[in-house]
């Protein structure tokens, strides 16, 4: 069974489409990224997914529910950014407080291991970093053993080592036939670590697939200089020309007869290329 069949969803504000005939399903099991601009429908869309706000047209299944009955059966967990954690108590308290509410929750220290509290257990929620405070909101998110993660901007506040650690135990938990929804504007984590990408733009897919099918859409080489500020269309190959502080960035369809071209002149400096970036597709789908 599906974990999200979202069919036809549609929902407006005014004159304003915050999500236009959405047609979208996500498998039991896979992690996928949900990007987009501000004002693509990425928040409109998690909200009508958990129940928090009705579609005006189309539909919304959860593990073939309807997303209210899902949430009581405690088949979906959600790590909202905008979450506020009940203020000045400590965190044990408050992991305690909540875990009693589920029927079936995971094991209170099996939720204290994965999200890596023991060390802050004891410190109340108001004295906690930002990177500490996202910990806490996962561990609320996964408390009650759900089959589907909705996850927006989890890693925001987080260091270097966390985020690798909290995408680790993404990884744990999808072995484990859950399913991660995450929306986040980190494109390096959703390149890495994201099954599938899925790109919002005016409440409308506009990409669907992999990171690197995402960013075949761009095509390419990108090639770097530092050299006279001029107009390089000319130059075989070449089909953009972006200026980029001090470098000029070249992107081309035949690298090797750009470069031939572009060393001929005794001017041109570091000359880097590479391939596309996440970010490079983004900004081509979204512009």
């Amino acid at each position: 069974m599906d974990a999200i069949t979202l069919t036809g969803l549609t929902k407006t504000y005014g004159a304003l489409t915050a999500v236009d005939a959405l047609d979208l399903t996500v498998p039991a099991g896979q992690i996928m990224a949900l990007l987009g601009p501000n004002g693509a429908g990425k928040s409109t869309t998690t909200e009508m997914v958990l129940g928090l706000t009705k579609p005006d047209a189309g539909s919304v299944e959860v593990f073939g529910a309807d997303p209210v009955s899902a949430m009581r059966r405690g088949d979906v967990g959600a790590m909202l950014q905008n979450g506020v954690l009940l203020w000045d108590v400590p965190v044990r308290r408050l992991l305690t407080l909540m875990h009693g509410l589920y029927a079936h929750p995971l094991s209170l220290d099996d939720v204290i291991e994965r999200a890596d509290l023991a060390p802050i257990l004891k410190s109340n929620t108001n004295k906690l970093s930002g990177g500490q405070a996202q910990r806490v909101r996962f561990a609320l998110a996964m408390m009650a053993d759900p089959g589907l993660l909705i996850l927006d901007e989890p890693t925001v506040g987080m260091d270097v080592d966390a985020r690798r650690a909290f995408w680790a135990t993404m990884d744990t938990l999808t072995a484990e036939g859950r399913t991660v929804v995450f929306a986040t504007h980190y494109l390096d984590e959703a390149d890495e670590f994201a099954d599938r990408i899925v790109v919002l733009n005016d409440g409308r897919i506009v990409a669907d697939g992999t990171g690197s099918q995402i960013k075949a859409v761009v095509g390419g080489r990108r090639i770097g200089f530092t050299g006279p500020a001029r107009d390089y269309a000319g130059l075989p190959g070449v089909a953009a020309q972006e200026q980029r502080g001090a470098r000029i960035v070249l992107t081309s369809t035949d690298s090797d007869a750009t470069l031939r071209a572009l060393l001929a002149d005794d001017a041109v400096r570091d000359v880097e290329v590479s391939a596309p970036s996440l970010e490079d597709a983004f900004v081509s789908l979204v512009s």
